[in-house]
């Protein structure tokens, strides 16, 4: 490809990341994929990509992958999918405040403080793409994902605000805000929930074990549920197209929830999303 671009991504693990990455490196773009755990950035890198730990959690680890990223590239980098992130299940009043904390270390701060360290990067170039990955629980709140509700309307926040910032810079912020997807977002949910969750001493204890049955379920929990790389094809989209889209619906149930959200009443709203598991 004559227009070559170099892309990072975090959260190249699995799902949403991975699929990412494969599906932009078939289009001829140069992938930079990060992974937290070393074994990942291993597996990443014996399939042929070029990678590095980073850990969004951790301040020195953004920054050291930052030094080796600008080192791998020569200093330069045309976007940035910011893909790393989880989801800590729980009713509102069994979040503690660290576990809270936690989940904005990962999906706000460290994003936060990694875009920071790029776009001084894109502002040299004229030219970069910031993409966010955010949620269909980033516009509407649903119950007992509270702190991932949180995390990702944050998150919007920030992007809205940066976005309106950077006007003239010929930096874009992309927002991509995906449903239901095939991903281990659920499994590795359960395992926070069962961690940082005591569902024995909570009001919620017989809501919780409906809650469980969720997590658990094998394949797809709803039939709106679309692959991994319907994802990625929006990604593509943001980082190929002249003038990109501000947000990206990804999954039937997005595109309805927005309609619903600017058509309905509050009070209307929240019956239909009390509903919903």
């Amino acid at each position: 490809m004559s227009d070559q671009k170099i892309l990072l991504i975090t959260g190249c693990s699995s799902g949403i990341g991975y699929a990412t990455a494969v599906e932009v490196k078939k289009r001829g773009h140069r992938v930079i994929c990060s992974a937290r755990k070393p074994e990942d950035v291993a597996r990443l890198k014996a399939e042929g990509f070029e990678t590095l730990q980073l850990d969004l959690a951790s301040s020195g680890s953004i920054h050291q992958a930052v030094k080796q990223l600008l080192a791998l590239t020569g200093g330069k980098l045309d976007a940035v999918f910011h893909n790393g992130a989880f989801g800590q299940p729980g009713a509102v009043e069994d979040l503690s405040r660290s576990v809270l904390r936690n989940q904005f270390e990962t999906n706000l701060f460290g994003t936060h403080e990694l875009t920071n360290l790029l776009i001084p990067v894109m502002r040299k170039q004229g030219s970069g793409r910031i993409i966010y990955n955010s949620s269909i629980l980033g516009f509407i709140a649903l119950r007992f994902r509270g702190a991932y509700n949180a995390s990702k309307y944050a998150l919007e926040g920030l992007a809205d605000t940066l976005r309106l910032e950077l006007q003239g810079t010929g930096i874009h912020i992309v927002l991509i805000e995906p449903g239901p997807i095939e991903s281990d977002f659920r499994k590795n949910s359960f395992a926070l929930y069962q961690k940082n969750i005591n569902s024995e001493k909570s009001v919620y204890q017989s809501t919780y074990s409906e809650m469980e049955a969720r997590l658990t379920k094998q394949g797809s929990t709803t039939s709106f549920t679309l692959s991994a790389t319907a994802v990625a094809e929006k990604v593509i989209h943001a980082l190929e197209s002249e003038k990109p889209r501000i947000r990206y619906y990804v999954t039937f149930p997005t595109y309805l929830f927005a309609y619903l959200k600017r058509l309905l009443p509050h009070r209307w709203m929240d019956k239909i999303l009390s509903l919903v598991e």
